[in-house]
């Protein structure tokens, strides 16, 4: 068949992710030079169909991008209005009051909001200034110039077939090309993946920890609505054998979102996270809530969690991380919004100097300063060793010696602790399964708890079948040849869609991979003992389609 030719657009910056990292850049920009082209792709069907995050945000960053976002009718109403942590057992709780906590983890003051409704809002408001937003269209190829610095991103690839060649609809896609190209394509993005490893950019800085979170959206009776309430718990069900916990937050109309983080760094391979959430939801102090309601949605998504010290270097020729690309969530807060819109101005305003200055393809220094010096630094130094203490020494300890290293860096901007470090990666935490415990986790009752594949559809996702598996192995024996027999294969465990099976027993055994369930959470990607899968971008518009998550 004749080679198709790819056709090539240019634009001053070009922006991968429709996240709010993503399209604060893209208004801030537009702020600042009307003239700028700028264009952002977003892989998800609109934008918002990929955003997880059901949220408390803390709106500095909003506030320092639309200072009038009330009276531009944001989709930010739900003020807090109680705030809860709870210290769970089997069957019983223990309330920690609010009095002992750092004031930084007050949660009063801040909103319940959906944030994909919020980016929804976000891109009516860049479209209004003239930003070029291509929903549908993932960008799967970085574009690098003659010096190799990047130059811009291939979008919009369609029509191949499964095994990789062009279908009688193949769409070669576009070359974008852009003077910068900023990447946000949230936690583990394919792109910034490909970036941190070609520039070296985590040398120096401790590797990234994540988590997985796992969310369900549930109607629930209306005398049992709380609108504004936000409750955090930790504790069961995982006790020792993994960090993590829970968030119930009460938003408008009946609706609570009821959600589960287990820390990725978990030893013990046979640990199932998306059983012990549904676990959780059979504690008392949940039970009683849900009861009498109904789950109308499910998500889940990986969470980057090394803070500080695991932020890579965040610009190479041509290209800078924004957001969760970078790492910019603060754990204890379990927030990130607000860092990630701040990353998108920093970038922005470091950007369009180097253009107006007749710069291009290089490393906007400007915004690593920034990134290092100004609000997201402060957000986040404060907080920096409540993580690595978890980690090193359980949840007891992060509660207490992270509670006083947070207090210290409060009071008096200095930690007695210095600044510790993190260990090896999730990946090489992954202990052998001989050597743990099979856990037995109990069935789930289709009323509170629910199977995976049943929850799955509650994420309305859908791919396209005749195309190319976009979980890639780069050895398809491992999985059956290593993984099942030194850690039980825990991809069966760890993925919360159910995408990988092992099929069969003993010499007749095989992996199996059910991509058309995959939700995107990058967990595989993160949490394969092995490092022998590579999560990537299937054609646009494919994966979960998020109501207001």
């Amino acid at each position: 068949m004749t080679e198709m030719i790819r056709e090539s657009m240019e634009y001053d910056v070009v922006i991968v992710g429709a996240g709010p990292a993503g399209l604060s850049a893209a208004i801030r920009l537009k702020q600042l030079d009307p003239d700028l082209g700028v264009v952002v792709l977003e892989k998800g069907s609109e934008v918002g169909a990929h955003i997880l995050s059901g949220a408390v945000l803390d709106t500095s960053g909003l506030d320092a991008l639309i200072p009038d976002w009330k009276a531009k009718g944001a989709p930010i109403k739900v003020e807090v209005k109680r705030d809860n942590f709870y210290i769970l057992g089997p069957s019983g709780q223990m309330r920690i009051p609010n009095w002992p906590m750092p004031p930084l983890m007050s949660n009063h003051g801040k909103y319940i909001v959906s944030m994909g409704n919020v980016c929804r809002w976000m891109a009516e408001q860049a479209e209004a200034l003239g930003v070029e937003i291509f929903p549908g269209f993932a960008g799967s190829e970085l574009v690098y110039d003659d010096k190799g610095g990047v130059k811009g991103v291939v979008a919009g690839v369609m029509g191949l077939n499964s095994d990789g060649t062009p279908g009688p609809n193949y769409e070669p896609g576009l070359e974008l090309h852009g003077k910068y190209v900023f990447l946000s394509e949230g936690v583990r993005g394919s792109l910034a993946k490909e970036v941190i490893a070609r520039y070296d950019l985590s040398n120096g800085h401790c590797p990234q920890k994540f988590g997985i979170g796992m969310k369900e959206i549930w109607e629930i009776d209306p005398a049992k609505h709380r609108e504004g309430t936000v409750t955090h718990t930790a504790g069961w069900p995982l006790g020792k054998t993994a960090g993590g916990g829970s968030f119930i937050y009460h938003l408008e109309n009946n609706q609570v979102y009821v959600g589960f983080v287990v820390h990725l760094n978990y030893r013990n391979p046979h640990l199932y996270p998306y059983m012990e959430f549904q676990r959780f939801k059979h504690h008392p102090l949940v039970a009683e809530l849900l009861k009498g309601g109904k789950r109308v949605a499910y998500g889940a998504r990986a969470i980057s969690e090394g803070g500080w010290q695991s932020i890579p270097k965040v610009v190479a020729p041509g290209v800078a991380l924004l957001g969760c690309s970078a790492g910019l969530v603060n754990v204890p807060r379990i927030k990130g919004n607000h860092n990630a819109m701040l990353s998108g101005i920093a970038a922005a305003e470091a950007a369009a100097a180097a253009i107006a200055q007749g710069r291009a393809g290089d490393e906007l220094s400007a915004y690593e300063t920034d990134l290092r010096s100004g609000p997201v630094a402060k957000d986040l130094k404060k907080v920096r060793n409540v993580k690595p203490i978890w980690s090193k020494w359980g949840m007891a300890a992060s509660l207490v010696l992270g509670g006083f290293d947070m207090w210290t860096n409060n009071l008096f901007g200095l930690s007695l602790l210095g600044t510790l470090k993190h260990g090896k990666t999730d990946a090489a935490a992954t202990g052998e399964a001989s050597k743990f415990p099979k856990i037995d986790y109990p069935k789930p009752d289709g009323v509170l708890s629910f199977d995976r594949l049943t929850n799955v559809s509650f994420s309305f996702t859908n791919h396209e079948e005749n195309q190319p598996c976009h979980l890639r192995l780069k050895d398809a024996s491992v999985p059956i040849a290593v993984n099942l027999p030194k850690y039980d294969e825990p991809a069966q465990r760890y993925c919360p869609a159910g995408v990988y099976e092992v099929i069969g027993e003993g010499a007749e055994a095989r992996f199996q991979i059910n991509f058309q369930n995959c939700v995107h959470c990058k967990t595989c990607d993160i949490k394969d003992p092995s490092q022998n899968i590579n999560w990537t971008t299937p054609q646009g518009g494919d994966g979960p389609n998020y109501p207001n998550m």
